[in-house]
């Protein structure tokens, strides 16, 4: 069993903003399809909150809109990439008051700019000014300290005021988040991890729209398996910052493959040895829970990928396959790997079990019962499984 900790160094409670350094008295954090979740919103927000205070190690509570959490530097980075938060921003939080806004938007301020705008929203329609007469005042006020001008089209800096029900937040720095929904809202799901730029994609895909994912490996013993273990672990590791910890299921797949070896035809072999995985990813969603099983599968990408062979590869699976790249090219896939950080791990070369000793031309248009007729290992699938080493990642 592996675990991994991050160390955590204690905040100073500071901000830099430009050459200016002020107080900062929280993070206020803001979703975006959470808000239209009516009747279940709450749910989802409580979930956020935990995710919150688990991957960041701060302090959150819910507010009317959005969610407070405690203030740390270090914690921005984590922030960044829970699912669920569409942005955040270190704020100044004073009473709804005009003249402590005022006060606080000097504090926002950068040293050094030219330009500037003032943007207000009201959750609390009951405050005397409204949202325009807000950005009017603050921005006279603004302009008279400083001599600085506003451009409402082109401002350098933003100033950010939120009139809630109990306070007011006030800041001048948005950072983008994940967006989508909570992990663990929408259940836990087994992905097939392979190694190579997409299905870690995908597993991250899938913790966006909520799912708690659970990682499966299938690997050979060679003179590379040390290298190759690393590798997904890394990967492994990088996953886990989206949902806090992960769960990784090294299977040994070479008593499995040296059966459809001797069995399978050549050309029906990648079919095989992946019909044979999806079968010992359910072995492993039924251990965890899960209630589908994820795959990199990009249409027509690679020979196992067309329409026939994914239909007949995913008829071993008793549990709905979930393949959220299907559609993309593989720039918009490389993309993503780029941005969450797998995409420099998965091109460290590797050895892909599921191309030993397969054909050069291998079958485009499986059918089931082409496969179906060589299988006879199913209880060899369920002691492979128990074999497996689990190796739990924790940030």
């Amino acid at each position: 069993m592996l675990k991994i900790y991050l160390n955590i160094n204690l905040s100073d409670n500071t901000l830099k903003s430009s050459s200016t350094t002020f107080s900062v008295d929280c993070f206020v954090i803001h979703y975006g399809e959470i808000g239209i979740k009516g009747k279940n919103r709450a749910f989802f927000e409580k979930k956020l909150v935990e995710n919150i205070e688990k991957i960041a190690k701060i302090k959150a509570v819910r507010k009317s809109g959005r969610i407070e959490a405690e203030f740390k530097s270090e914690a921005e980075e984590k922030l960044k990439k829970i699912p669920g938060i569409k942005y955040f921003a270190p704020a100044l939080k004073v009473e709804k008051d005009i003249e402590e806004i005022k006060k606080a938007s000097l504090k926002v301020l950068p040293e050094n700019f030219e330009s500037f705008k003032v943007e207000s929203s009201r959750s609390d329609k009951t405050f005397p000014l409204t949202s325009p007469e807000i950005n009017a005042e603050l921005g006279k006020f603004i302009v008279e300290r400083t001599g600085k001008k506003v451009d409402l089209k082109k401002a350098e800096v933003k100033v950010y005021v939120e009139i809630c029900e109990k306070e007011s937040y006030i800041y001048s720095k948005k950072v983008k988040g994940v967006g989508g929904l909570p992990v663990g809202t929408a259940g836990k799901v087994v992905s097939l991890v392979s190694g190579g730029i997409d299905s870690p994609v995908a597993s991250f895909l899938m913790m966006k729209r909520g799912c708690e994912v659970v990682a499966v490996h299938f690997f050979n013993e060679t003179l590379h398996s040390k290298e190759v273990r690393k590798k997904i672990v890394m990967l492994a590791e990088k996953l886990a910052e989206f949902q806090g910890k992960m769960r990784l299921y090294m299977v040994p797949f070479e008593s499995i493959q040296l059966e459809i070896i001797r069995d399978v035809p050549a050309k029906l072999r990648m079919i095989a040895y992946r019909r044979s995985m999806m079968r010992m990813a359910n072995i492993v969603a039924k251990k965890e829970k899960a209630k589908a099983i994820v795959t990199g599968d990009n249409l027509s990408q690679v020979a196992s990928q067309t329409l026939d062979n994914i239909a007949t590869i995913n008829s071993a699976s008793a549990l709905p396959v979930l393949s959220p790249l299907i559609g993309m090219d593989k720039e918009e896939i490389i993309e993503i790997a780029k941005k969450i950080e797998t995409y420099k791990i998965s091109t460290i070369p590797y050895e892909d079990c599921c191309s030993l000793l397969v054909s050069k031309h291998p079958e485009t248009r499986a059918r089931k019962e082409d496969v179906e007729k060589y299988e006879f290992y199913s209880e060899l699938e369920k002691d492979v499984v128990e074999l497996s080493e689990v190796v739990e990642v924790s940030i």
